[in-house]
């Protein structure tokens, strides 16, 4: 798979992006979906990457953001694989990006937020495989009992 920083006058990635906010809007009301919109992930300090089975004519695997939280925090956002493919090491491969990605700026701590519901339950084992744990809510985030939040520290790889 190709990894690259998303291209934003890509269609294809608007459609990608749309799949997901339409996959997370029958698992929780407005107030407790927290993925970003095409316009939120070109904001201050967002980096999205796109991975691609090969060069750019070729469709998107998967997506994953890192979002600022504060000094030496950030949130991964965004993290999604194309259903058909889902199963075959994408997103492992671009979680390790992104997290390569995180150290290499000097970024102590990931932490992400997903659903608590049985729709997330994948997302939570896949996250703690990669070593996150459980933690509180961070940011901007509030106590909701359809969040989880998980966080990892960073340290050398």
């Amino acid at each position: 798979m190709h990894i690259t920083r998303a291209d934003f006058r890509d269609p294809r990635l608007a459609a990608f992006l749309q799949a997901h906010l339409d996959d997370m809007e029958p698992t929780a009301p407005p107030e407790s979906r927290h993925a970003l919109d095409l316009t939120a992930l070109q904001g201050g300090g967002v980096r999205l990457w796109v991975g691609r089975a090969g060069g750019d004519a070729d469709g998107i695997l998967g997506t994953v953001a890192l979002a600022p939280v504060d000094d030496g925090h950030e949130e991964l956002k965004s993290m999604r694989t194309e259903p058909r493919v889902r199963g075959t090491g994408v997103a492992t491969s671009l979680l390790a990006h992104a997290l390569d990605d995180a150290r290499r700026r000097g970024v102590s701590r990931v932490s992400l937020e997903t659903g608590s519901m049985e729709f997330f339950e994948p997302a939570r084992r896949f996250y703690a495989r990669a070593g996150f744990t459980p933690c509180e809510p961070f940011g901007s985030y509030v106590e909701d009992p359809l969040s989880s939040f998980m966080t990892l520290g960073l340290g050398p790889r």
